[in-house]
């Protein structure tokens, strides 16, 4: 779930990075009151008003160790944390499912079990310890509440002629909404094949890759875009500033609107230039006084089962989600299938 343009807090960062090089993981590095952090986007606010602004600053106050803070896509977080797996310039990374698993298999995550992490459920960390879930998430779309009297029902309304040029979604691969458009699309349609021959129709409406998920919601509440992909955590919060942004689930014909949980999940890296310090920002993050401002401040659901959040905006964060079923992909397939996947989504739309 990239964003093309990193913003200063990321170029700083990256200028930090040849200082992290040098001091590699020796005594000084660990000394340092600093923690990087490499992030899919969707938690950190256009404005500076997302749930890791407030929580980044208040663990700076608390602590004073500075977040020094990298976002992109789920892939190209991982695929940078791999190239620098000899010299790790990272403490944390936050990615969405398959993305994890697949940085986990690679060693780039080390078991630390976060305080609080017996309070989430089984599903939504690692058997292991190597990640666990902080902000819970499903994968969703977006329409133009404006242009749109109603969202669309089903993936075949889709291919109407209304839709060609303003539809699109995020680059299976790259962005984790965007390999979530696979994921949905081969669970709906019933396997590989009957989803890839969907896309392959699809494709003569669709403006063309994204790698970014979050610059498509500005695009379908100006109207450019009627429809596009998401996530409810990242669009609920955008639509606080983006009044024409609706979310909807897609249902195969005659049947029901379908999701699946898609959290943002953390994971300590394997020999982080600071350790400690990365441990006690994913405790932070897993505090209870955290993740109570998970939905109040973030738009999302706590990963915690004993923060039951009743705010504004977790009953209308329930209310999105009623009646729409809720499936468990089977993330150790995906994982080990993904290139396939993502190989076979590029045939069909000869992208």
């Amino acid at each position: 779930m990239p964003r093309n343009t990193l913003k200063l807090a990321t170029a700083l960062a990256l200028l930090a990075a040849p200082a992290l090089s040098a001091c590699g993981g020796n005594s000084a590095a660990a000394d340092e009151k600093v923690v990087t952090v490499y992030s899919a986007d969707g938690l950190k606010g256009e404005h500076g008003d997302g749930w890791y602004d407030r929580i980044f600053k208040d663990f700076e106050k608390q602590t004073g160790i500075k977040v020094e803070y990298v976002e992109g896509g789920s892939g190209e977080m991982v695929q940078r944390a791999a190239r620098e797996k000899g010299n790790p310039q990272a403490d944390v990374i936050v990615t969405l499912p398959p993305f994890i698993q697949q940085a986990d298999g690679k060693g780039l995550l080390q078991k630390y079990a976060p305080k609080g992490s017996d309070q989430v459920s089984g599903a939504d960390k690692a058997a292991d310890a190597t990640w666990t879930s902080v902000v819970n998430n499903y994968f969703g779309f977006i329409y133009n509440k404006k242009e749109l009297k109603q969202a669309p029902a089903t993936w075949e309304e889709l291919l109407e002629g209304k839709y060609k040029n303003k539809l699109q979604y995020s680059t299976p691969g790259v962005a984790g909404d965007g390999t979530a458009v696979l994921i949905k699309a081969m669970h709906d349609f019933g396997g590989e094949k009957p989803a890839m021959d969907y896309l392959r129709k699809l494709q003569s409406n669709n403006v063309g890759p994204s790698a970014s998920t979050g610059k498509l919601a500005p695009k379908v509440d100006k109207g450019e875009l009627l429809v596009a992909n998401g996530d409810v955590q990242m669009n609920f919060a955008q639509s606080k500033t983006m009044p024409n942004l609706g979310i909807w689930f897609p249902a195969k014909d005659g049947g029901k609107p379908t999701t699946f949980a898609l959290p943002y999940a953390a994971g300590l890296v394997t020999d982080a230039p600071h350790t400690e310090n990365g441990k006690k920002l994913l405790d932070f993050m897993l505090s209870k006084d955290a993740q109570k401002q998970v939905s109040e401040i973030g738009g999302g659901f706590s990963a915690r089962q004993d923060v039951k959040a009743t705010d504004a905006n977790a009953t209308a964060l329930a209310k999105i989600i009623d009646g729409v079923e809720v499936f468990e992909p089977d993330w150790d397939d995906i994982d080990k299938n993904l290139t396939s996947y993502v190989d076979a989504w590029k045939s069909a739309t000869d992208s």
